[in-house]
C-alpha cells in the first residue's frame, strides 16, 4: 500500500513483542517490516508473527536498510534509547521512544531539536494514558464531576519477583533501573497530564532486596501550580493492599482498584483487536462518593490501540504526536527532581 508506514522494532523481548508490535500491525496503515534483535528464539518467534518480517542482528545491520523503512520503535534497553533515537532521526526516520526516553530533559531536549532539524516525528511510548482507569479519571476531573481536586493518589504496586532482566537490578545510573524511571514514569507522566507540571518534588526510594542494589520502591509528592498534590506510589516488592486511583475533590471523590486488563491480555498474548480486550469487568468498577451516598461508575474501556492510530495520524501529517516533545521535557524534569529528592531528603523545587 503507498499510504502504508513501514515499521522496525528495535529489541523484541517483552516490550517489542508484547506492547508494540502486535499493536503496530493492528493499526491500519502501519505494519512491522522489520525486527533487530540477536536472540534466534525472538527471531523465529518475530518471523512466525509478522509475515514477511525481515529481521536484522544488530541496528548496524538496521541503518544499512534505512531506506526500507519508515518509522522506528526504540524497544530496547533503557540505556540505548538516546543513542539509537539519534541515530534513527539522523537516517531520515520518524521515531517512537519507548519510555524512558531519556535519563535527563537535557537529552531529551536534544532529540527533540535533532527532530525539528530533520522534519521527523519523535514521540514517547507513555501507553498508561490509554488505561481505562485513567481515562475514567481524566473524564470526572476535566467535566467538572469532582469539583475542586485537592488531592490525587496513584499507585502502582507488585508484589516482590525474580528481576526478568540483569539491566533492570544494575545500580548504573545509564541503565536507569531505578523505578523511577520505570513506574514512576507512568504514574508521574498521569499527574501531570490531569494538572500540569509541578512546582516542587519530593520523593523516598528504598532497595529492600540485598541482591537488587537500585530502587524497587518509591513515594513521590508532587505540589502542582493550581495547589493540588499528587501523592505517588511505585514499587516492584509490596503487594497492593490500596485502591490504584484516590482523587478526593471539593464535592465528591472517586476510587477504584486493580489495573488496566490490557497489560495482562498483552503479555499473554491477546491480540489488541480480540473481542472484550481493554474491557471491566462490572466487578471492577470503581465508585464515586458524593454527600448523598456511592454511585458505581462504568470505567472507560482502556485503548493501547489509540497510541499507534495517533502515531499513524501524526506520520501522515493528520494530527498531533500522540505525546509530545514538550511533555517528555516535563515528565524527565520531574523524575530528575525526583532522584535529587531522593539523595538529599529535601523536596526540589522546579
Amino acid at each position: 500500500m503507498a499510504d502504508e508506514t513501514r515499521v522496525a522494532v528495535i529489541g523484541y523481548g517483552l516490550a517489542g513483542s508484547a506492547f508494540h508490535a502486535p499493536f503496530v500491525d493492528a493499526v491500519d496503515g502501519l505494519r512491522v517490516t522489520a525486527v533487530v534483535t540477536g536472540d534466534p528464539e525472538r527471531a523465529a518467534t518475530a518471523r512466525d508473527r509478522h509475515p514477511d518480517v525481515v529481521v536484522h542482528p544488530s541496528v548496524d545491520e538496521l541503518w544499512r536498510h534505512a531506506d526500507d523503512v519508515d518509522l522506528v520503535v526504540v524497544a530496547s534497553p533503557n540505556r540505548f534509547h538516546v543513542e539509537q533515537a539519534t541515530a534513527a532521526l539522523e537516517a531520515g526516520l520518524h521515531v517512537v521512544v519507548d519510555k524512558p526516553v531519556a535519563a535527563t530533559a537535557r537529552g531529551v531536549r536534544a532529540l527533540g531539536e535533532l527532530a525539528k532539524q530533520t522534519g521527523k516525528v519523535l514521540t514517547a511510548f507513555q501507553n498508561r494514558r490509554w488505561d481505562g482507569d485513567f481515562l475514567t479519571v481524566r473524564k470526572l476531573v476535566e467535566d467538572g464531576t469532582l469539583g475542586q481536586v485537592g488531592r490525587f493518589e496513584s499507585r502502582f504496586e507488585r508484589g516482590a519477583k525474580a528481576v526478568r532482566s540483569a539491566w533492570r537490578a544494575s545500580p548504573d545510573p545509564a541503565d536507569m533501573a531505578n523505578i523511577l524511571y520505570d513506574l514512576g514514569t507512568h504514574l508521574a507522566d498521569q499527574a501531570i497530564v490531569l494538572f500540569g507540571r509541578p512546582v516542587t518534588v519530593y520523593a523516598e526510594t528504598r532497595a529492600p532486596r540485598p541482591e537488587v542494589r537500585v530502587a524497587e520502591d518509591a513515594t513521590i509528592l508532587l505540589t502542582h501550580e493550581g495547589g493540588v498534590r499528587s501523592y505517588l506510589r511505585a514499587s516492584n516488592v509490596t503487594m497492593p493492599v490500596t485502591p490504584r486511583f484516590a482523587v478526593a475533590g471539593g464535592t465528591a471523590g472517586y476510587r477504584c482498584w486493580g489495573l488496566d486488563p490490557q497489560e495482562a491480555a498483552s503479555r499473554a498474548g491477546t491480540p489488541p483487536t480480540a473481542e472484550g480486550f481493554g474491557v471491566y469487568g462490572e466487578d471492577r468498577w470503581g465508585t464515586l462518593t458524593t454527600p448523598d451516598g456511592e454511585t458505581v461508575v462504568p470505567t472507560v474501556d482502556g485503548d493501547y490501540l489509540a497510541f499507534y492510530r495517533g502515531v499513524r495520524d501524526c506520520v501522515r501529517g493528520d494530527g498531533p504526536p500522540p505525546v509530545a516533545v514538550a511533555e517528555s521535557i516535563a515528565l524527565t524534569e520531574t523524575i530528575e527532581a525526583a532522584i535529587r529528592s531522593a539523595a538529599s531528603g529535601k523536596p526540589v523545587a522546579l
